[in-house]
């Protein structure tokens, strides 16, 4: 399977997101890596400059290209920086950026019915400048706490759980042995969010609006980190976000889904199958409720579909 760097173009925003998912690797805990203003980005963080402030990166045509005001690094376009920070070239470059980005180019996939673009439609494809963010309802501790106090969308979440918020009450649920006092200690200490949806109440009668995300729990896995590569590398859904769950045996996985044919409960259903089928783990049925309640923990470690980073 070969891999053009006009698809990977056309999935990035003439590679603008590429920029972010890179620097993201470098100031994973700061806020904004670019901040776009039309067709250019204010200057940014250098990690190839000491980390000082003079990496200037601009959309000019239909590719995006970067120079360092203090001639750090060669100026150059997307795939001389991407070079730079994954040391590849070529053919292994592009393929490389398929990959850990997820981009799932050159793939002919589906699910079940339900076919995915290939390659080919992609090819003219141009990202919008404004990338959709599903919202949901967020709630403050304890969990009887059923009224939401705000929105929040997928970006606000991850920068919450990738930050330090939750890491004191994280690492202290980790530490109780007990499994009785572990639950009581997480339904009174920790703040939860409804991935499917806005709602006046936490109930599933009370949904105000769909999100169109649904969240996939998986418990008391004994390898996390090959799980996680092997839902990053599924070949049927994007993960639009994906972290540790707060006990730290499990993950909490998001991903879209499409329910202009299928209600929610059978979505659920079907995507359980699945699972089962590929994974052979049974994932927590309770997902199945529109109306599911899922604590935030600390994870330095979250992912986030990198669409969202721009």
């Amino acid at each position: 399977m070969t891999v053009s760097r006009e698809a990977i173009l056309s999935k990035t925003h003439y590679g603008l997101i590429i920029y972010a998912f890179i620097l993201k690797q470098y100031y994973h805990n700061d806020d904004t890596v670019l901040s776009l203003s039309g067709r250019d980005c204010k200057p940014t963080k250098n990690p190839f400059n000491e980390n000082k402030c003079s990496l200037m990166i601009s959309i000019v045509g239909n590719l995006a290209y970067h120079t360092d005001k203090d001639n750090a690094i060669p100026n150059g376009d997307i795939f001389d920086f991407a070079e730079i920070h994954f040391k590849k070239d070529g053919e292994e470059l592009l393929q490389t950026i398929n990959k850990e980005m997820n981009l799932h180019i050159g793939e002919d996939w589906s699910f079940y019915k339900n076919k995915k673009q290939s390659i080919s439609d992609f090819e003219e494809e141009v990202i919008p400048e404004q990338i959709n963010q599903p919202e949901f309802s967020y709630f403050s501790k304890p969990i009887s706490n059923t009224t939401p106090n705000r929105s929040i969308n997928l970006l606000d979440l991850y920068k919450r759980i990738k930050g330090i918020d939750f890491k004191e009450r994280t690492n202290k649920l980790r530490s109780i042995k007990d499994v009785k006092e572990a639950r009581k200690f997480k339904a009174f200490n920790f703040d939860y969010v409804t991935f499917s949806g806005t709602f006046s109440n936490r109930n599933d009668k009370a949904l105000i609006k769909h999100s169109g995300l649904l969240v996939i729990d998986f418990d008391h896995i004994p390898n996390l980190s090959q799980l996680k590569n092997q839902l990053l590398q599924d070949e049927y859904f994007d993960t639009e976000l994906l972290f540790i769950s707060p006990s730290g045996d499990g993950l909490k996985w998001i991903i879209s889904i499409d329910l202009t044919k299928v209600n929610h409960q059978d979505y659920f259903t079907a995507v359980a199958n699945y699972i089962n089928f590929t994974y052979q783990i049974e994932v927590d049925q309770s997902g199945k409720d529109v109306s599911r309640a899922c604590f935030i923990p600390h994870d330095e470690t979250v992912f986030i579909n990198p669409k969202y980073l721009i």
